[in-house]
């Protein structure tokens, strides 16, 4: 018997781990491991070690969490603040104002997803709101990417190419065609259902805070 198991043992039983006694002992783990692989008091130890270090990593995480979740708010906030300092100057444009109200009726609202999008049968709204996005948000063109719906009795090509001509997005940047079974039943989709769409959280708050702006300018008038 290695003369310093007893050691070990009286360290063990005061609920130290294999960790701890091997830093004090110099005493490899996997000895450690072939002593008290059989002892009932070893495993009880063991469980609650395992119990406690579970508890501290739950704690952790919640702490961790917690940081996350008030950087990201602060990073939130900050677009916000930055959408009311833009917005004076920002109300003066007819396109800010026509993108935004384009976005207000026809926009995904949901904040949480980060998702800035607009699908519209409208060739001319998809413009408008390609350029609001383009020249008042001052999104890179080649981040904004196109998804088309379409009716099957209606070509791929050819109205991806037409999208693509309307709105100067490149095709590379148009995601995968979704097809419609059957035709609609009373009225002709020429060139489908077009979605522009952006991901950002950060536009996406601007966008929230000028519409909620925007009302509040001009629910008197």
């Amino acid at each position: 018997m290695r003369n310093d198991k007893h050691l070990a043992i009286k360290l063990r039983k005061k609920g130290l781990s294999y960790n701890k006694i091997s830093k004090e002992l110099s005493i490899p783990k996997s000895t450690m491991h072939y002593w008290f692989k059989d002892l009932r008091w070893s495993e009880k130890i063991k469980k609650k070690l395992n119990e406690r270090n579970n508890r501290m990593a739950r704690k952790r995480m919640k702490i961790i969490s917690k940081v996350n979740s008030s950087k990201w708010e602060e990073w939130r906030e900050s677009h916000r603040r930055e959408a009311r300092k833009e917005f004076n100057n920002l109300v003066k444009s007819p396109l800010f104002v026509g993108g935004l109200n384009m976005y207000w009726g026809e926009g995904d609202s949901k904040i949480e997803n980060g998702m800035v999008r607009l699908a519209n049968t409208d060739s001319r709204m998809i413009k408008l709101f390609v350029d609001f996005l383009e020249f008042i948000t001052k999104i890179p063109i080649e981040k904004i990417k196109i998804y088309l719906v379409l009716y099957p009795d209606l070509s791929e090509n050819k109205c991806i190419n037409f999208w693509s001509q309307v709105t100067g997005i490149s095709k590379l940047q148009f995601g995968k065609v979704q097809f419609i079974k059957g035709k609609h039943p009373t009225k002709r989709l020429e060139h489908g259902i077009c979605t522009v769409h952006v991901n950002s959280r950060g536009l996406k708050e601007k966008i929230a805070v000028w519409i909620d702006l925007y009302y509040k300018k001009y629910k008197r008038i």
